[in-house]
């Protein structure tokens, strides 16, 4: 959906949103995201992948002739397609599972960001936009593996994804302490779960999740676009 009262001329952001709960952390954290947007001129289009029904699963209709880059995809596909045209920066927030994307996130990005619209051609057509990945890990903030989680998601999102298919500027927000319970690696390579947090210690933790995913959306806005 387009949210009403911004100016039309004003800059774009497609917001994509993946999860299966609309309690979700990944769901709050989505709609500041939004309000952040709005609040610095932006026209948001809200993409809730479980919202409005998408099957991540490829199909024949989706790829019908792989090598030909005028290929006419499914009429659900060129929709999405549409959507991350008419965007300036498209901004995903998401759960990280197993140190990559959830199967909801992923699925759409096989379907919809597919040979011939998103990669294969010289002048690619997403070429000058801007990507941001907030992603939420339940892991501790301390624990040794996080700096790898941030290495691989930066390696898979913003190589193997955005830069491949032309976007001028891609970051990823690794957000860690996202879990009531933490969990960490010790010194023996076992998974160790804490205790889960309540009362104010609580309330302070989701209060730095918050300032976290602000401070990474606030520093996407302020970087300068990349010429292309």
């Amino acid at each position: 959906m387009s949210h009403n009262g911004i100016d039309q001329n004003s800059r774009t952001a497609l917001v994509v949103v993946a999860h299966h709960r609309s309690d979700s952390l990944t769901e709050h954290l989505t709609a500041r995201t939004i309000t952040r947007l709005e609040a610095d001129g932006y026209r948001v289009d809200l993409l809730d992948l479980r919202a409005e029904g998408f099957d991540p699963r490829m199909t024949v209709a989706d790829e019908p002739d792989w090598g030909n880059r005028e290929k006419t995809y499914s009429p659900e596909v060129h929709e999405h397609m549409e959507r991350i045209l008419a965007a300036e920066v498209v901004i995903a927030v998401f759960p990280v599972y197993w140190a990559s994307l959830p199967a909801l996130l992923k699925g759409w990005i096989d379907r919809v960001w597919n040979y011939g619209f998103a990669y294969g051609r010289s002048r690619p057509r997403l070429a000058g936009k801007r990507m941001l990945w907030l992603g939420l890990a339940g892991m501790a903030a301390g624990d040794p593996l996080v700096d790898f989680l941030q290495q691989s998601l930066e390696g898979q999102l913003n190589l193997g994804i955005a830069y491949y298919c032309g976007f001028s500027h891609s970051a990823v927000g690794l957000l860690p302490d996202a879990e009531e319970r933490r969990q960490r690696m010790d010194a023996d390579g076992q998974l160790r779960i804490d205790a889960a947090t309540a009362g104010a210690e609580r309330v302070a933790q989701y209060a730095d999740l918050e300032r976290r995913a602000d401070a990474f959306v606030t520093n996407f806005l302020a970087a300068e676009p990349v010429p292309v």
